[in-house]
C-alpha cells in the first residue's frame, strides 16, 4: 500500500529542497549533461518528462524535439503541462517521440504501471529516457556515513538489472546504460562534480556510481496481420454489451 497523498506531497516538497543544497544541484548540474549527451541523434515531434526533479526545464529545454511537456503529480510551478497520476497519462496511444523518466521510478510504489503507460504513448521506434539511483555502488554505503546528505523521501529503487528485465517484457529493445556521479553523500561537500573526476569514475570504478541513466527503445511490431475469416451471418451473444473506451486520450500540444 502506498503513502498518503498528504504524506507524499511532504515528501516532494522536501526533495525540492534538498535538491537546492549543494550536493542535490551538483547532482542536477551532472545530470544535466549526461541527458545532453543522451538526447543527441533523438529527434522527432513531441518530448514528455513524467514526474519533476528540479526545475521544471532543466531537461526538457535540452530535448531537440518540436515540443515539450511536463506531467507531474504535485503542482511545481511555471513549466507543468499538467497534474495527475502517471500510470494513468491523458495521452494517446502512440503519439510520443521522445519519454524521459528523472527518477519517477525510485519515488513510485507503481513502476511497472508507468512504464506500461510509456510503452503505449511511445511511436513505434520512440524512445526512453531513465535515471535512477543505483542500490548499490558508491551511495550504497551511506549506511557507513554518519549525516550522510542523501534525497529524503521513501525510495523504491530499481536496480538496472531488474529495469532491463522490465523493459524486455515489454519487448523494449534497449540501447545502453551509463553510471555517473562519483561524490559521497556529504552535505557539506561544496561545488560541482568535477569533470575529470567523473571521467576516471566511468571508466575505472563506474559500478561505485551512485546514480544511472538507461536508454531504450520501443520496437516496431513485426506481426503480419491475419486476415479474418467472414461469416456469412454473425451471431449475437446475449448480455454483451459494445465495449467502451478505457479513458479519454488528449494530445499534448505543448
Amino acid at each position: 500500500m502506498g503513502n498518503s497523498p498528504n504524506k507524499q506531497h511532504q515528501d516532494f516538497e522536501l526533495l525540492q529542497v534538498w535538491l537546492g543544497t549543494p550536493l542535490g544541484d551538483s547532482l542536477l548540474q551532472q545530470e544535466a549533461r549526461v541527458v545532453e549527451e543522451a538526447f543527441d541523434g533523438m529527434f522527432g515531434e513531441q518530448c514528455l518528462q513524467l514526474g519533476s526533479w528540479g526545475d521544471p526545464k532543466i531537461f526538457v529545454r535540452l530535448a531537440r524535439t518540436q515540443r515539450c511537456a511536463l506531467i507531474t503529480e504535485f503542482p511545481c510551478g511555471d513549466g507543468v503541462s499538467a497534474v495527475g497520476q502517471l500510470h494513468r497519462l491523458p495521452v494517446q496511444d502512440d503519439a510520443i517521440d521522445l519519454v524521459i523518466l528523472p527518477h519517477t521510478l525510485d519515488y513510485s510504489d507503481r513502476p511497472h504501471a508507468i512504464l506500461r503507460e510509456v510503452h503505449r504513448v511511445l511511436r513505434p521506434n520512440g524512445q526512453l529516457i531513465v535515471l535512477g539511483f543505483r542500490p548499490g555502488g558508491l551511495w550504497g554505503l551511506r549506511r557507513l556515513v554518519p549525516g550522510a546528505g542523501l534525497p529524503p523521501g521513501e525510495l523504491h529503487l530499481v536496480s538496472e538489472r531488474r529495469l532491463r528485465d522490465w523493459l524486455k517484457l515489454l519487448d523494449m529493445r534497449i540501447h545502453g546504460m551509463t553510471g555517473y556521479f562519483f561524490r559521497w553523500p556529504l552535505p557539506g561537500l561544496k561545488g560541482k562534480a568535477s569533470p575529470q573526476w567523473e571521467r576516471r569514475g566511468r571508466r575505472w570504478w563506474p559500478e561505485l556510481s551512485a546514480c544511472y541513466m538507461l536508454s531504450a527503445q520501443k520496437r516496431i511490431s513485426t506481426l503480419t496481420p491475419v486476415r479474418p475469416v467472414w461469416r456469412a451471418k454473425p451471431k449475437v451473444v446475449a448480455g454483451l454489451a459494445e465495449p467502451s473506451t478505457r479513458v479519454s486520450r488528449i494530445r499534448l500540444d505543448q
